[in-house]
């Protein structure tokens, strides 16, 4: 059989990190590991995008910017890829088309190779903007299908999909498993089809939530896939990814050899070790993430979201209605016209679900979110919203639903933002962190500025002893 290498992915410092250690892991942790993981010969590293902007400025007091350029100065040989929520960019908003250009533009000066860009409802209206910003700034465009079960969901939905994506310029396709439902006889089934309706290339990205993934992973390849998304073992399984060793042990000597050193994996998987043994002696690591929950096929719930539910649920002092607000998750996800459950439609089905078992009566307390998407202000969703549940949360207002691109109503918000932060502005991307989350940024601006100034006194106190200067 004629030899095809199967590319692999590295998640360990985007996607992993963000599924298994809630995206703490600091710049300067990952930093020491770059120049073994640049040898290894990984198709691209995974290294920015998804929650590791929030967290970075939020959380870690970190420059995400200043991060990317240290990725980048360290992997001299690797593509470096990020992941990107079409419209929404990093944020959970639409954003005009002016701050989804910049940001692609900024994204790759700085460093990106590969931009993966989806949409939590998969209209590809909302993706054109970055797909053409990107083919323009000579960066390679993937486009993401958000994987999903339903009765919409059908394997003509899906080759159509990738067709239009192949249509729209992208350079590649991912099929993006969020929460483990790509079985393996499905993963041949959809990577063939696909094979046989698209030229361009097919990366396979799931998570380990089920159990599923690597086996869908040989399936898939087997079948045509190109790229696999793996991450080195001690942040690989539960709600991450397959283990980037096991899979390259398991094409060993098959057509699809990858011909990654596995003794320079060993190496990598030495130095996250201790960091994965830290995580769980300190509670960031919870193990309940780490096994295999077959519920997630019952209820299409990724990781995350599941997280996120427990934690709304705990704040209410309300834990004992976790199995009741897992079966209202499917419910009311029918309701909002069945979209694939990532951020941030996950977000919104979840918190809804949870407001609908508190209150006793579904609805009564309905989130903007929810009635921003029965509004269309999230985009075109696969069937039709619930006519009874619009008209009991829109009333009246359901006359006023937009069918446009949601963007087509966004006047440009760059020249604003701008003017809104020119006191704090030290660099051309603090725009940018500041659009995505206005309030985080600012406080991290004022935190940057008051270390500059610390910095600056113990300078002057060195050189020049106590005197006032």
């Amino acid at each position: 059989m004629e030899k095809r290498p199967v590319k692999i992915v590295e998640t360990a410092l985007r996607d992993a990190q963000q599924s298994l250690l809630a995206t703490r892991l600091s710049t300067e942790q990952m930093l020491p590991i770059i120049d073994k993981m640049d040898q290894v010969g990984y198709y691209a590293v995974e290294c920015w995008g998804g929650a590791t902007f929030d967290a970075s400025i939020r959380f870690l007091k970190e420059d995400p910017w200043d991060r990317l350029r240290k990725f980048r100065d360290g992997f001299k040989h690797t593509k470096l890829q990020m992941l990107f929520r079409g419209q929404n960019i990093l944020g959970y908003n639409h954003y005009a088309d002016d701050v989804v250009e910049y940001f692609v533009q900024k994204s790759l000066a700085n460093g990106i190779d590969i931009i993966r860009i989806f949409d939590c409802l998969n209209d590809l209206r909302n993706l054109q903007t970055a797909v053409n910003a990107c083919r323009k700034e000579k960066g390679h465009s993937q486009v993401a299908m958000s994987y999903t079960l339903g009765e919409a969901y059908t394997l003509e939905y899906w080759v159509d999909l990738a067709k239009r994506i192949e249509d729209m310029g992208a350079d590649s396709i991912c099929i993006k498993d969020m929460a483990g439902l790509l079985v393996p006889y499905e993963a041949e089934r959809l990577v063939k089809a696909m094979k046989e309706t698209v030229s361009i290339p097919i990366e396979i990205h799931s998570h380990y939530t089920t159990g599923l993934a690597g086996l869908s992973y040989v399936k898939g390849v087997e079948a045509g896939g190109d790229i696999i998304d793996t991450a080195i073992s001690p942040l690989a399984l539960g709600t991450s990814q397959p283990a980037t060793e096991v899979m390259v042990q398991t094409f060993k000597d098959t057509p699809y050899d990858t011909g990654l050193d596995l003794g320079l994996l060993s190496e990598i998987r030495d130095y996250f070790q201790p960091i994965r043994d830290e995580a769980i002696k300190s509670g960031l690591l919870s193990t309940k993430v780490l096994g295999v929950d077959i519920n997630a096929l019952l209820y299409q719930v990724p990781g995350g979201m599941l997280s996120n539910m427990v934690s709304q649920l705990k704040e209410q002092n309300a834990e004992n209605k976790y199995n009741e607000v897992l079966k209202e998750i499917p419910r009311v996800r029918q309701d909002l016209g069945e979209p694939p459950l990532v951020t941030p439609s996950s977000q919104i089905v979840g918190t809804q679900a949870v407001l609908n078992v508190l209150m006793g009566e579904r609805y009564k307390v309905v989130s903007n979110e929810t009635k921003g998407i029965l509004l269309g202000k999230y985009g075109q969703s696969v069937r039709p919203f619930n006519p009874e549940v619009v008209e009991k949360i829109l009333g009246p207002d359901k006359d006023k639903a937009i069918t446009c691109r949601p963007a087509d109503l966004i006047e440009p918000q760059l020249p604003k933002l701008e003017e809104e932060i020119k006191e704090y502005k030290q660099q051309d991307e603090d725009v940018l962190t500041y659009a995505l989350f206005p309030k985080p940024a600012m406080d991290f601006f004022k935190f940057r500025q008051a270390q500059q100034t610390k910095v600056d006194m113990e300078i002057a106190d060195t050189e020049f002893g106590a005197y006032p200067i």
